[in-house]
């Protein structure tokens, strides 16, 4: 590979947290903006009947989870905090619904005259979805991600020095006027005039 091709493919290496933020952000979104859809009670229906504590309560967490964990995923905003309850819900979802059906979400049984047929759904595309936020975790948001910009604004004002970097040599050099009597800074205790001390009693 050719020094350009390897300058070229590390250039566009940045950009790969693009499509992955732009698949799991609007991917939990529209989940979450399907159940609001068809109502929180039809989503704590099904989870009282699979057996979850405080199904109501539940089927809040689970839909603002899909909302703004989504919309956090899509601007790239506190990815790593936004991915630990998104990731609890993936999990949750493989074990108490997908995992009996298999790896395979997409599983065609017969193609009929009212259309094909599919057979229930599997846990290969939440699993897919977790290998996309361990991604984002591990390599970071990528470029127009709010994480970025708030990480260069502190960078920024950590490395901002409180004093010049200089001071010392200044004020070595301001020093070595004074006792000259060449001082260039504000007037020295020698340098003022009768009008000044008739000025300031």
């Amino acid at each position: 590979m050719t020094f350009a091709g390897s300058w070229g493919r590390s250039a566009l290496a940045r950009w790969a947290p693009i499509p992955l933020r732009l698949i799991v952000g609007f991917g939990f979104m529209q989940h979450g903006f399907a159940k609001m859809s068809r109502g929180p009670d039809a989503f704590a229906a099904i989870l009282h009947a699979l057996g979850v504590p405080a199904p109501h309560l539940m089927a809040w967490v689970s839909i603002l989870t899909e909302l703004l964990g989504g919309l956090a995923i899509l601007l790239g905003a506190f990815v790593t905090l936004a991915s630990i309850p998104m990731a609890i819900l993936l999990l949750v979802a493989i074990f108490t619904v997908h995992l009996p059906n298999g790896f395979s979400s997409i599983k065609l049984i017969a193609v009929t005259a009212s259309g094909p047929q599919f057979g229930p759904v599997g846990y290969e595309v939440n699993l897919l979805y977790l290998a996309c936020l361990a991604g984002l975790v591990l390599g970071g948001a990528g470029p127009f991600a709010l994480d970025a910009l708030l990480q260069t604004r502190t960078r920024e004002g950590s490395t901002r020095p409180l004093v010049p970097d200089n001071w010392l040599d200044r004020a070595t050099a301001d020093g070595a006027q004074l006792r000259s009597g060449d001082w260039q800074g504000s007037p020295s205790p020698t340098s003022f005039t009768e009008k000044d001390i008739d000025r300031n009693p």
